[in-house]
């Protein structure tokens, strides 16, 4: 997966991203943050990679996503953990 940040400022942040499933993964946990006032990605073209972008009010941008990949993180290791003893 690539990676490529565009704008990184202390309540912004924008980055490239070649991966829509990940993309929309963090997207929701990003919006379960109330500091977070936007979390969306956009895909100009079907052709071009996605942008992700990150406004906050009360963290950091990078603390938010910091925070989604976390809590996104804790919750598929549950949802393993689960189907591991569903077997």
């Amino acid at each position: 997966m690539e990676l490529k940040i565009l704008k990184d400022e202390k309540n912004e942040l924008e980055m490239q991203i070649n991966n829509q499933t990940v993309a929309e993964l963090v997207r929701v946990y990003l919006n379960e943050d109330d500091s977070v006032k936007l979390g969306a990605w956009i895909k100009e073209h079907y052709s071009k990679p996605l942008i992700l972008k990150i406004t906050t009010e009360g963290k950091t941008a990078k603390k938010a996503l910091n925070d989604a990949i976390a809590k996104a993180r804790k919750d598929l290791e549950k949802y393993s953990d689960e189907f591991k003893k569903a077997k």
